[in-house]
């Protein structure tokens, strides 16, 4: 799955974003594995619910982190979107 602008991903089944309470840091678990985000990381994690567009969560991050150029913020999403697609982390809400 190559993620687009206009898809709605939704983190998969057999994965759940988790804060840990020592780190006060979000992981994504997976089985027998999980990633360690970092706050944009995390940011674009709760927000693959299959409610959005990859367009509408970069306009979303692009109010909550004004510091980051809006353009670069959407390669990076889309970055983190297709690592985790690779990996079978991410669906595309139908």
């Amino acid at each position: 799955m190559k993620v687009e602008l206009s898809a709605r991903p939704r983190l998969a089944t057999r994965a759940r974003l988790r804060l840990d309470r020592k780190t006060g840091e979000y992981v994504l678990l997976y089985p027998e594995k999980g990633l360690l985000l970092n706050a944009t990381s995390a940011a674009i994690a709760k927000r693959c619910t299959g409610e959005h567009t990859v367009s509408e969560i970069v306009l979303a991050l692009a109010a909550e982190f004004r510091q980051v150029d809006a353009k670069r913020l959407e390669g990076e999403v889309l970055e983190l979107l297709n690592a985790l697609a690779e990996r079978g982390l991410l669906t595309e809400a139908s």
